[in-house]
C-alpha cells in the first residue's frame, strides 16, 4: 500500500491532525488546526491535504455510544464536504467513538499534565482515529486473503 492518508478530529476550536507512514501501518501526530469557523478549518486542513500530497482524508465521525446520530454526527458530515470540496481528495468519516477517552487515558499513564495536555489531546485524538483506521483496513485485507 503505497497511499497516504490524513487523519483528522474535528473540533469546535482545535482540530487534530495526524498522517500515515507511506506503507500505511503507522500513524503519526502533526499537530492541530486552530480555529473556530468550520469554512476555515476545512480550509486550512485541506490545504495541509494537498502540502503533504494524501490520497485520502479520514476524518472523525462522532457517532453516540449507543450507535445513533446526533448534532455533532451533522457537523463533522458538514465538515467532511467542505474538506472534499475544497481539497478535491476523498473523504472519509470513521467512527471515533471511544477515541478522545483512549487519548486522555494515554495522558493519564504518562503523566502529561496541565497545558501540555490541552495542546496534544486533539492531535493524539486524530492519531488514534487514523491508527484505527489503518488497523482496520489491515485486518479487512488480511482477512481476505486468508
Amino acid at each position: 500500500m503505497a497511499d497516504l492518508f490524513l487523519g483528522v478530529d474535528f473540533g469546535d476550536t482545535r482540530t487534530g491532525l495526524a498522517v500515515s507512514d507511506p506503507t500505511g501501518l503507522i500513524a503519526t501526530g502533526i499537530g492541530c488546526v486552530k480555529c473556530n469557523n468550520m469554512k476555515k478549518t476545512a480550509e486550512q486542513v485541506s490545504a495541509k491535504a494537498l502540502e503533504l500530497g494524501v490520497n485520502k482524508i479520514i476524518i472523525g465521525h462522532p457517532i453516540n455510544m449507543n450507535g445513533t446520530l446526533g448534532p455533532r454526527s451533522e457537523r463533522a458530515k458538514a465538515f467532511a464536504e467542505y474538506v472534499r470540496e475544497m481539497s478535491g481528495i476523498e473523504t472519509e468519516l470513521f467512527d471515533e467513538r471511544l477515541s478522545t477517552a483512549n487519548a486522555y487515558q494515554i495522558l493519564n499513564v504518562t503523566g502529561t499534565k496541565g497545558s501540555k495536555r490541552r495542546g496534544i489531546i486533539d492531535e493524539l485524538s486524530a492519531r488514534l482515529i487514523l491508527q484505527n483506521y489503518l488497523d482496520k483496513i489491515k485486518n479487512t485485507i488480511s482477512h481476505n486473503n486468508m
